[in-house]
């Protein structure tokens, strides 16, 4: 939406021609910005809460860096680039200040936003070996501006890891269960919580694990209430569910 259509709506609004909800429907309605590759939704957070997310995962460095830096100059304070891996990363660092990690495949153009939600979101790991998809997960959280608990390493082989965290448990607004093998975390941890738990299947495993199929079914049959299921190693799905949750009720 051009300045001149903007400065109108608030005319509009201002003589009472429009009301403030009219106004804002057309905000939202607004167009997109054709880069020729890419058409970017500017107003998403004014739809959804939430601003428009780089998927890196096939785009060229050429690509993602061109794209953050119109995300930049249409106001975008913090970017999020998800599935970049290390080599893309060095490049598109070249183009544009980007801080990268490694574990999770996160970069971040711009600064962290300081945590507005109502309260903290935990992220638990059956094992180690989940923590990638677990870090995708908490450092969207935290950029999308929620304070973020991590505990890793608690999976059910050893439940006495897991009941040594029950306050951080029981103090979560929202729960991001990660966990491969046959995926137990989520309805454990469901059955200790008095929160939403969103379970992420991970693909860890041995051959009967199907890459994951096996975890995302357990998850899906969990006997525990309140156990909601994303797709297989999809953190980012889960973390910004989460913050909607966690955001719930905040203007």
């Amino acid at each position: 939406m051009e300045k001149k259509e903007i400065k109108m709506l608030l005319e509009q609004v201002a003589t009472g021609k429009l009301s403030v909800e009219g106004a804002t429907l057309k905000l939202k309605e607004a167009p997109f910005e054709d880069l020729g590759f890419a058409k970017l939704d500017y107003h998403r957070s004014l739809r959804q809460g939430i601003a428009e997310v780089i998927y890196g995962a096939g785009k060229t460095p050429e690509q993602i860096s061109t794209i953050a830096r119109a995300m930049q100059e249409h106001g975008q304070k913090t970017i999020l680039i998800t599935r970049m891996d290390a080599d893309v990363a060095n490049s598109v660092g070249k183009n544009i200040k980007l801080k990268y990690f490694d574990m999770g495949g996160i970069g971040i153009v711009g600064e962290m936003p300081i945590p507005d939600g109502r309260g903290k979101i935990l992220v638990a790991t059956g094992g180690t070996s989940d923590m990638h998809v677990a870090e995708e997960a908490a450092l969207t959280a935290e950029a999308l501006g929620n304070e973020v608990t991590r505990l890793y390493d608690v999976g059910v082989a050893g439940l006495h890891r897991l009941l040594a965290n029950k306050d951080d448990i029981m103090n979560a607004s929202v729960i991001i269960a990660v966990a491969g093998m046959e995926g137990a975390l989520a309805s454990v941890i469901g059955g200790l919580s008095s929160c939403p738990v969103l379970a992420v299947p991970t693909s860890v495993g041995y051959g009967a694990s199907f890459s994951g199929i096996s975890a995302l079914l357990s998850m899906l049959n969990s006997c525990a209430s309140g156990v909601s299921v994303v797709n297989i190693d999809n953190g980012f799905g889960a973390a910004y569910q989460a913050s909607m949750i966690n955001h719930v009720g905040i203007v």
